[in-house]
């Protein structure tokens, strides 16, 4: 297990890597911890989250302006854009993120469905994972916490439903292959018709092919300008078709402009950064 841990005032967040069988399925792991009576903040467009609420009480302001409270125990779907969260705090949360075959091994139902929502992981499987969360509140550290979520993840993937990792791996390596991938390449690279492609991409990742493309293309410029690794100019060009639709995209999936991005990167958004220093995990998921 490869661990990251940073910190910013009263709030920390430490990620570590999943179990090396899991990785086809999640992210990383995390815990986030915030000793503030309230805490608010925005996400940016990321992928599917599971996560357990050990302490604290918020909700959710998603990019289309629908507010839904946060389940204790919670899926929260892919998002296309930033969404707003409010917490009372203190808040301990410990939670994982959801790779697209992943979705496909553990839940039954399309990710389109649950496109920026959350809902009660405990309507999908059961109340069990109430004990999970005590299990999870007893932990004496994180790494415990970790050993957790691995064996919970080891025991859900084992009934995968999906069959989804090899269509994803192609999907994942066509994202990763231009700024701009089109459409039709994805259709040649995967075997199936372009219906069935649209298809699995809603099932898995939750959007169309061409909004996949847009969203790891703004994420990952604004991931670069966040760390201080890439010129602006060099960015526009690499993908974008001006400026103006540079900032719009930028702005479009993390709900700020590239100049706030290098000058007031929010809370949250600093610390996600640690979690692209996973040189082990595939690279879609570190540069993004």
């Amino acid at each position: 297990m490869t661990t990251y841990g940073t910190a910013a005032g009263a709030v920390t967040l430490d990620y570590a890597t999943p179990d090396e069988s899991l990785r086809d399925f999640l992210s990383v792991f995390y815990e986030f911890r915030a000793n503030v009576p309230l805490f608010e903040d925005v996400e940016r467009a990321d992928l599917a989250q599971f996560r357990f609420v050990l302490k604290g009480k918020g909700r959710y302001t998603f990019t289309d302006g629908v507010v839904m409270a946060a389940p204790a125990i919670q899926i929260l779907g892919p998002s296309t854009g930033p969404t707003a969260v409010r917490v009372e705090g203190p808040v301990d949360m410990f939670g994982v993120g959801l790779l697209p075959a992943g979705w496909g091994a553990l839940l039954d139902f399309e990710a389109s469905v649950l496109v920026n929502r959350v809902i009660d992981a405990t309507d999908v499987f059961g109340t069990r994972l109430n004990v999970t969360a005590q299990a999870l509140r007893d932990a004496g550290s994180f790494e415990e916490r970790v050993a957790i979520g691995n064996a919970l993840a080891q025991e859900m993937v084992a009934r995968d439903r999906g069959g989804a990792s090899a269509f994803t791996r192609i999907v994942d390596q066509w994202l990763a292959s231009s700024p701009s991938p089109e459409v039709e390449e994805l259709v040649r690279a995967s075997g199936v018709s372009r219906r069935q492609v649209e298809r699995y991409c809603k099932r898995f990742y939750g959007s169309p092919p061409k909004l996949l493309a847009r969203k790891y293309r703004a994420l990952k410029a604004a991931i670069s300008l966040a760390k201080g690794q890439g010129v602006t100019q060099d960015l526009v060009d690499d993908g974008f078709y001006d400026q103006s639709h540079f900032i719009r995209e930028i702005k479009h999936f993390t709900g700020l402009t590239p100049g706030k991005i290098t000058e007031e990167f929010s809370v949250l958004a600093k610390l996600t950064l640690k979690r692209t220093e996973f040189e082990e995990l595939a690279p879609l998921i570190i540069r993004t």
